[in-house]
């Protein structure tokens, strides 16, 4: 939120001059009402008109300052809430069921990609300073929920099938880092055949949430 401070201070240092110059203005017109020799009259008038017109374009500023901040706020806020476009240095990475066949007596559900090999590339990568993800096309929010739905993966309410492309945004050496470090969940997945391509790139897209956001129960409250 540096941005909003910076606008805030900016704000506020041009209301102090404001301030002056309407208390310089006052001042002037009190000497105007007292006794002073009449060439001294003019003199003032001009310095009042001088003042007034720079009060006015202060108050300009004041008003155009306050504008842009109320725009740059919303527009961070959009961005940490998932609701803008982000493009960036990160990985691609995709994700499909094993070729292997499984031998006798062991469960073919071990050579398929579940919910919870998607959650824990998606637990690796946050861990690893992602700052933006989807999945298959998916924005992942504060709400997204990933879930087996029957042969599907569900997230954000929609359903997809194997391939699956995982984007995020970051440092891509160390989210690529992250999955492929000792014992992690490359390794780990590689044992029964998974496949998983991990793509390191300058420019990651990542698309905006487009669904709803609603909170029927959840309500603004004061920090405790």
């Amino acid at each position: 939120m540096r941005i909003i401070k910076k606008g805030q201070i900016s704000i506020a240092s041009v209301c102090m001059v404001v301030g002056f110059l309407l208390a310089l203005q006052f001042r002037m017109t009190e000497d105007m009402r007292a006794t002073i020799p009449y060439q001294r009259i003019e003199e003032l008038s001009d310095r009042l008109l001088s003042v007034e017109k720079e009060r006015d374009a202060l108050l300009k500023e004041v008003a155009n300052l306050s504008s842009r901040l109320g725009g740059e706020t919303e527009t961070v806020l959009k961005q940490r809430a998932g609701l803008t476009p982000m493009k960036g240095e990160g990985v691609i990475i995709r994700m499909d069921d094993s070729k292997q066949n499984s031998r006798a007596g062991e469960n073919q559900n071990l050579y398929i990609i579940h919910d919870d090999d998607i959650l824990r590339v998606i637990n690796e990568l946050r861990a690893a300073g992602a700052e933006a993800v989807s999945i298959n096309g998916q924005r992942l929010i504060g709400t997204s929920e990933v879930r087996c739905a029957g042969p599907t993966i569900s997230v954000n309410n929609v359903r997809s099938s194997t391939p699956f492309e995982i984007r995020a945004i970051g440092k891509g050496k160390d989210l690529e880092n992250a999955l492929k470090m000792r014992g992690g969940v490359a390794e780990t997945l590689k044992v029964w055949g998974i496949q998983m391509e991990i793509t390191v790139s300058d420019a990651v897209y990542v698309p905006p949430y487009r669904g709803v956001i609603r909170f029927n129960y959840a309500k603004v409250a004061e920090e405790e």
